[in-house]
C-alpha cells in the first residue's frame, strides 16, 4: 500500500503503537514501517501518553490488556490531544462488552490478536466498525456468556477487579482466576 492512499497529502502519517507485548510490537512496528508509516512504541499506557504528547500520531493501536492502565483508559486521552486521531483497539481478550466499550470511548475499531499489519491497516482505514461481526451468530455456551457478564461488569468498574469483584458477589480472587484463563470460544 503506498503513503497516498494513507492520507491525503501526508508523507509518512505516524503511529503509536502502545502493547506490552514487545516481541509483537517490534514485528508490527517494522511491518508499519514499510507501509509507510512513522512508527512508535510504547510498552504502557502511560508511556504511550507521553509519547503522544511529544508528538500527536495520526493513528493509535492500543492493547486492551496491559499491566498499569488498559488501552480503555488510554484512549479518550489521546483522543483529548486530537479528536480526530483514528485509533484501534487490539484485545487477545475479545468480548462484546469491551468492544462496545472501545467504540463509545471513541476508537474507530476493534480487533482480535492474531492480526497482522494489514489487518490492523484496514481497521485503522475503515469508515466505522461494524459491531455486527463481533456478535456470534450461534448462542453461546454458559461459560461464554458468564465470562461476557464478567467483562462488562469489569469494564463498568473500570478494570477495578476489587469492585467487579464485590458487583459480582464472588470472592476478589476467584474473579482474577477466572480473568487469567483465556475466554472460551462459544
Amino acid at each position: 500500500m503506498s503513503d497516498e492512499h494513507l492520507i491525503d497529502g501526508e508523507e509518512h502519517p505516524h503511529l503509536l503503537l502502545v502493547d506490552d507485548d514487545a516481541t509483537f510490537t517490534r514485528v508490527m512496528a517494522r511491518a508499519m514501517d514499510r507501509r509507510g508509516l512513522r512508527v512508535s512504541i510504547a510498552g504502557s499506557a502511560e508511556e504511550g501518553l507521553m509519547l503522544a504528547r511529544q508528538d500527536t500520531p495520526d493513528y493509535a493501536v492500543l492493547d486492551l490488556k496491559m499491566d498499569g492502565d488498559s488501552g480503555l483508559v488510554l484512549l479518550p486521552k489521546l483522543l483529548e490531544l486530537d479528536p480526530e486521531m483514528r485509533v484501534v483497539i487490539l484485545t487477545g481478550y475479545s468480548s462484546i462488552a469491551t468492544a462496545v466499550e472501545a467504540i463509545k470511548r471513541g476508537a474507530c475499531n476493534y480487533l482480535c490478536k492474531p492480526a497482522d499489519a494489514d489487518d490492523v491497516l484496514a481497521a485503522l482505514l475503515s469508515k466505522h466498525a461494524d459491531l455486527e461481526t463481533l456478535v456470534p451468530e450461534n448462542p453461546m455456551s454458559v461459560d461464554r456468556l458468564q465470562w461476557e457478564h464478567i467483562q462488562r461488569v469489569l469494564a463498568e468498574h473500570d478494570g477495578n477487579i476489587s469492585a467487579t469483584a464485590r458487583a459480582l458477589g464472588m470472592h476478589r480472587r476467584t474473579l482474577q482466576r477466572k480473568l487469567q484463563k483465556r475466554p472460551v470460544r462459544r
